[in-house]
């Protein structure tokens, strides 16, 4: 249950994590949202270090560091600046950029920003995510700059994004939107796109395509598969399949305004996992649940390197 004193605006962000032991004490109980207990001996008592972020056993002796398989990991900067930083990512409607969380935050480089922010978007993954149901409208685009090439699913200099998204029925069809699925692919075949499915979606669930051949198999995969033929009557995929096409468009308008179209391919996934979180939190009943959630899902992601994040596998 989240807690009812969370920030909803920036006075009260201020009066609620202004400094490093109000923090301290938010991460403490995001850590050990049961009481603390020894990995040692199991009690569930300890001392609180004044000059360093770590919890001693009072029965064993045992230290437990606070940031140790976190995302805050190893870090020389205060918490209130962490959790600022976290605060001004969840609480924009579009986010906000590294050049400008590097002007907010006063950091002297824009290396920095941008790593923060990419350690911020690793816990925006939930590994234990449930898997879409519903009707499911499934799809894919193409992101990248407009370059000389073969048009289509394999257009040069592009990268390929798949998408699913929970649909309305009746009046509504395509409008009321659920949770959202996107990953990058590395083709659009049948392995690529059912494994993605299989991946996202649940059995037996009924998912409408198009009719790209990548999707035939999905009836003997376990779902109810209804593809569309755009090549009857009116065949543009924006119209037949018009809940996953205002995802891309909204997921692309927000890589342009926010990020200004500066996203490289091997990044994508990243900024791709940002935008999911946004888009399944959109309905919060405000920014503190975002944040809240946030925050726990950063003590129980590992932490990583600015040479992992530079240059992932």
């Amino acid at each position: 249950m989240l807690p009812d004193d969370l920030p909803t605006d920036m006075p009260s962000f201020q009066a609620r994590f202004g400094t490093d032991e109000q923090c301290r004490d938010y991460l403490f109980k995001a850590r050990w949202p049961d009481g603390f207990r020894c990995t040692g001996c199991g009690h569930g008592d300890a001392w609180r270090h004044k000059k360093r972020l770590i919890d001693e056993c009072v029965a064993c002796g045992k230290q437990h560091s606070l940031l140790a398989g976190t995302i805050f990991e190893q870090t020389k900067t205060g918490l209130a600046r962490w959790f600022l930083a976290i605060y001004l990512v969840t609480s924009g409607k579009r986010g906000i950029s590294a050049m400008e969380l590097k002007r907010q935050l006063g950091f002297g480089s824009y290396g920095t920003a941008w790593a923060w922010l990419h350690k911020i978007r690793r816990a925006m993954v939930v590994t234990d995510r449930k898997p879409l149901g519903q009707r499911v409208e499934a799809d894919e685009t193409l992101v990248g700059g407009a370059r000389p090439g073969k048009p289509g699913r394999g257009a040069a200099g592009k990268t390929l994004v798949a998408g699913a998204v929970e649909s309305g029925r009746g009046k509504a069809r395509g409008r009321r939107l659920g949770r959202l699925r996107l990953a990058k692919l590395p083709d659009a075949s049948a392995t690529s796109l059912e494994g993605f499915l299989a991946a996202n979606v649940a059995k037996p669930v009924t998912v409408t395509t198009d009719g790209w051949s990548g999707y035939s198999g999905l009836p003997a995969q376990g779902y109810d598969h209804e593809p569309v033929n755009l090549s009857a009557s009116w065949g543009d995929a924006a119209l037949r399949l018009p809940a996953i096409h205002l995802v891309f468009s909204l997921a692309k308008r927000w890589l342009i305004g926010t990020h200004h179209g500066a996203v490289s391919a091997k990044h994508l996934p990243t900024y791709l996992d940002e935008y999911v979180f946004r888009f399944n939190r959109r309905t919060a009943k405000s920014i503190s649940h975002g944040f809240a959630r946030l925050v726990e899902q950063a003590v129980i992601t590992l932490p990583t390197t600015y040479r992992a994040i530079s240059h992932p596998a």
